[in-house]
């Protein structure tokens, strides 16, 4: 006589399959929800420009001392606003996935 799923996946039944999945599922809209209040502050030139941006990546503020500011110089300015900014995101992408992982545990590495 052969046998279906009978009663599960590895001896989990559907129905803890389903719970588990449901709670994996709240706690990542909670992490979701964590990171969207959540804001990265990051300086680059020693503290010449600051940086926050929010886990969505909204850039929130950008300061620049006054100190820094060269006419004759505008690309070392923009290069300090460009390596902050990238900063801040890389920060927020680090802190997000590290919350999805620590959720899922690694399951569907690159889904989340």
């Amino acid at each position: 006589m052969a046998r279906g799923f009978g009663g599960g996946f590895g001896g989990m039944n559907m129905n803890n399959l389903m719970k588990q999945a449901q709670k994996m599922q709240k706690q990542m809209e909670q992490a979701q929800q964590e990171l969207e209040v959540k804001e990265f502050e990051v300086t680059s030139g020693g503290g010449a420009v600051k940086v926050v941006i929010t886990g969505k990546k909204v850039v929130k503020s950008i300061q620049i001392n006054p100190d820094v500011v060269d006419p004759d110089d505008v690309e070392m300015l923009e290069d300090l606003v460009l390596t902050a900014v990238n900063e801040a995101i890389r920060q927020a992408d680090d802190a997000a996935n590290s919350a999805m992982g620590g959720i899922t545990g690694g399951l569907g590495n690159g889904l989340f």
